[in-house]
């Protein structure tokens, strides 16, 4: 994260041009540091010394390059890895639009037959993630990485049209899992290799905002390849992971040769670029890719140490049980009585708004520096969606708290992972560990809670339960608030004996060094 100002005098950086501290700018963040993308806060500038190649800038030059810069990763890795996250989720939730046409039926499947096929996913996904992440800190190329695992994963959805019995759907749904465990976690990590922090935000809402495109066109796309029931002889659900599947294989093979490498090797950059890319990183936390040398079994084991990480992986399994209704959401949209296509075409408008709403939650985090009031709203917002349909068969209310309820009890889940890249942002091979250990443990909420949704049209045991982890989960994330501050109030104290207590908490002496402080709580 970008350091805290301090008073006094900030010495030249370059050619000669003195920095002047910029006004208003307290001990958190203000608004000046975060409106505009690219533009790095002057301290970071003043303690660490710009690079050879950026030594003959002047102040307007290098803040015109540095978000010359932004609009150039934004352009080669948001549509591409957007594009592949609307593929995850889609060949990911696919299994539930097939409910719809028929696979429980074909496949002579109970209810709780297909709870299981649904939450097996994780028993491949959820434990492969923490090596996957470890591994792409030592990948030069983590593109083609995680391009590689989308064709395969591709291929193994399209291969799902074949199975005949529930046993070989199970077997295909773990192997599924175990090749998309690659993709989300390493997502995240590789965003955070490039983004500063009042950039991040934005672009993990990216991710999410793709997942509701996923989610809303996945279900148009369903009730679309639903109409090829009975072509060629084959059922509209097995077209269904024909299609999709295979339209996932081409996509992901064209995305392996748009999507770039960590910021020191990039070759979309030219040398100049390259070292700027570096250093906006460096500036925040004293370490970015390429340039630092910890080891991954010392990463793993910093970050199970950190009891910071022990609270965000209980914040987000709460999060995640939350977020199962997406899981789900085909089946709740049914319970209001029309028809599979109509249901499916009415799971659209949530999604969209879902999207609207991620962008703005995450513009108006990086713009004020904050996430703890917003998962807050959020989570109050949740709980009173998650009394309605338990209150009421009426249709026009019901249907009202499921456009609310995929952004209420989701939209935490980014800020989530804000809190997770900058709190715990080094070493590097930690921050990976952290990332993958917070999703694949709180991943594990979606395999209980594939067993909650039942009785409809009420379904109490899911919305009573996630009511539950609701109110938790606020009495969780204000602990970890007090943690936090409590720390900052150790390094803010000049006393060695506390920083030295802060540091044991994961702080380098390099952070200490540039003023860094826990932010956004």
């Amino acid at each position: 994260m970008a350091p805290t100002p301090t008073t006094g005098t900030i010495p030249e950086t370059t050619a000669g041009h003195a920095m002047e501290p910029e006004k208003g700018t307290t001990a958190g963040v203000t608004d000046a540091a975060s409106c505009r993308e690219g533009q790095l806060e002057l301290q970071a500038m003043a303690v660490r010394p710009r690079p050879v190649t950026l030594q003959s800038f002047n102040d307007d030059e290098f803040r015109l390059l540095s978000q010359k810069l932004v609009r150039k990763i934004d352009l080669f890795i948001l549509p591409t890895i957007g594009i592949l996250y609307i593929l995850n989720y889609i060949d990911r939730q696919n299994l539930a639009a097939a409910k719809l046409q028929g696979i429980t039926e074909d496949l002579n499947m109970t209810t709780e037959q297909f709870a299981t096929s649904i939450s097996i996913l994780f028993v491949g996904y959820l434990p492969f993630q923490i090596p996957s992440n470890l591994l792409i800190t030592k990948i030069s190329r983590p593109g083609m990485y995680i391009c590689g695992a989308v064709v395969v994963w591709g291929g193994i959805s399209a291969a799902t049209a074949s199975v005949k019995t529930y046993g070989q759907l199970l077997a295909v749904r773990i192997i599924l899992g175990v090749v998309e465990a690659i993709f989300f976690p390493g997502a995240i990590y590789f965003l955070s290799a490039w983004y500063t922090k009042t950039e991040l935000g934005k672009r993990i809402a990216g991710l999410y905002i793709a997942q509701q495109v996923g989610n809303a066109f996945g279900g148009l796309f369903a009730a679309g390849i639903g109409k090829l029931d009975g072509t060629h002889g084959i059922a509209g659900w097995r077209w269904l992971f024909i299609i999709e599947g295979s339209a996932t294989v081409g996509i992901g093979i064209i995305c392996a040769c748009l999507m770039p490498e960590f910021p020191h090797n990039s070759r979309i950059l030219s040398q100049v670029e390259r070292d700027l890319a570096v250093w906006r990183i460096e500036s925040e936390a004293g370490a970015a890719e390429g340039t630092e040398r910890e080891s991954v079994r010392r990463g793993f084991a910093n970050a199970l140490s950190d009891p910071k990480l022990l609270l965000l992986i209980l914040c987000n399994l709460l999060s995640q049980a939350q977020g199962s209704i997406a899981n789900y959401f085909p089946t709740l949209v049914d319970s209001l009585g029309y028809g599979s296509t109509d249901s499916l075409l009415l799971t659209a408008p949530p999604y969209v708004l879902a999207g609207i709403v991620y962008y703005g939650i995450t513009y108006w985090s990086d713009r004020k520096n904050t996430v703890y009031p917003i998962i807050l709203y959020c989570i109050s917002i949740a709980i009173c969606m998650y009394i309605i349909p338990m209150a009421t068969t009426n249709v026009g209310a019901r249907y009202f708290s499921m456009m609310i309820l995929p952004f209420s009890s989701v939209g935490p889940q980014i800020l989530l992972y804000k809190t997770i890249n900058l709190h715990l942002a080094r070493p590097i091979s930690k921050r990976a560990a952290a990332s993958a250990l917070v999703n694949a443990i709180g991943g594990t909420s979606n395999i209980w809670a594939s067993y909650l949704y039942y009785s409809a049209p009420h379904f109490y045991a899911a919305f009573g339960t996630l009511m539950g982890c609701a109110f938790l989960f606020a009495a969780t994330l204000t602990f970890y608030r007090f943690l936090i501050l409590r720390e900052n109030k150790r390094l803010d104290s000049g006393n060695p004996l506390q920083i030295a207590k802060a540091m044991k908490g994961g702080v380098t002496q390099e952070m200490v060094d540039l003023g860094w402080r826990y932010e956004m709580y």
